[in-house]
């Protein structure tokens, strides 16, 4: 089976991601994308996110739609209050899948940050990456990464997806009273109403 993770903080998810990842999953023939909320990320400091359990009902409500489409706790909160490493969740997603193909699903202003992740190197070892394009991060030029010709094999390029929405607008929207049905889901709305997030 193809696999990605779709890793983020989804808060909250948006038409965005679901464009994203439904472009992922028709080009390079994904049967299944996991929707795995962050817990902590550790390359975000500053405000603290919505509650994690808020953020994985309204991932699940986004992506009822599209069956390839699968909510994942794999990245939930660590009990130790740590921060949540890819690195740690690929290698426990291969113990759970030991004989999937498995991708990292991520825009290019992540990538083009991968030298200041937790084990770059390994990374590029545990999963193959489509990275996706977004306004004002280029992909042509992979070059400032230093990828070997194996690591560069092992990068996939999606760049016919042209919807962006920034969360921090879209959050700062929210606070204003807007119910952006424009960029959220009717479930996600609904959800965002009844639990008073963003307020």
């Amino acid at each position: 089976m193809r696999v990605a993770l779709f890793g983020g903080s989804f808060d909250p998810p948006h038409h965005g991601h679901i464009a994203i990842a439904t472009a992922a999953a028709d080009v390079f023939d994904l049967e299944r994308v996991l929707f795995a909320p962050v817990g902590r990320q550790p390359l975000k400091a500053g405000g603290v996110p919505t509650a994690f359990a808020d953020r994985l009902a309204m991932v699940e409500l986004a992506c009822m739609p599209d069956r390839r489409f699968v909510v994942s706790d794999l990245d939930s909160p660590r009990p130790d209050g740590m921060p949540n490493y890819t690195v740690e969740t690929f290698a426990s997603l291969h113990e759970a899948l030991p004989n999937d193909r498995i991708f990292n699903l991520v825009g290019a202003d992540s990538f083009l940050d991968l030298p200041r992740w937790h084990e770059p190197q390994r990374l590029l070892e545990l999963a193959e990456w489509i990275v996706v394009s977004r306004p004002g991060f280029p992909l042509a030029d992979l070059s400032p990464l230093g990828l070997t010709p194996y690591q560069r094999g092992r990068v996939h390029l999606l760049q016919t997806v042209h919807e962006d929405v920034a969360a921090t607008n879209l959050r700062e929207r929210l606070e204003a009273g807007d119910p952006c049905s424009d960029v959220l889901s009717p479930g996600v709305s609904a959800y965002i109403e009844s639990h008073h997030l963003y307020r």
